[in-house]
């Protein structure tokens, strides 16, 4: 996934759940992150879709299951190859 993705959606993680120590990799659950319940859920999609100008509907929201997921989402709407 680019760099810019991976940069991006860390500062959304570090914003969203006030840790700078959060690394992000693919197979990253929220099960595995302090803090991440459905409500953070919601404010995470909600600041990746502003800070990578895109929509995320509902439906693909409920197919995310994974960090690698979401990059994959991302990189689908803004055009960039896996």
């Amino acid at each position: 996934m680019s760099n810019r993705i991976n940069e991006g959606l860390t500062e959304v993680f570090h914003d969203v759940f006030s840790n700078e120590s959060i690394v992000l990799h693919r197979d990253l659950t929220a099960n595995q992150v302090e803090g991440w319940d459905s409500l953070t859920h919601v404010r995470l999609l909600l600041t990746a879709e502003r800070k990578f100008g895109v929509r995320i509907s509902a439906a693909e929201a409920g197919q995310l299951k994974t960090v690698g997921d979401l990059m994959d989402l991302l990189g689908k709407k803004l055009g960039e190859q896996k």
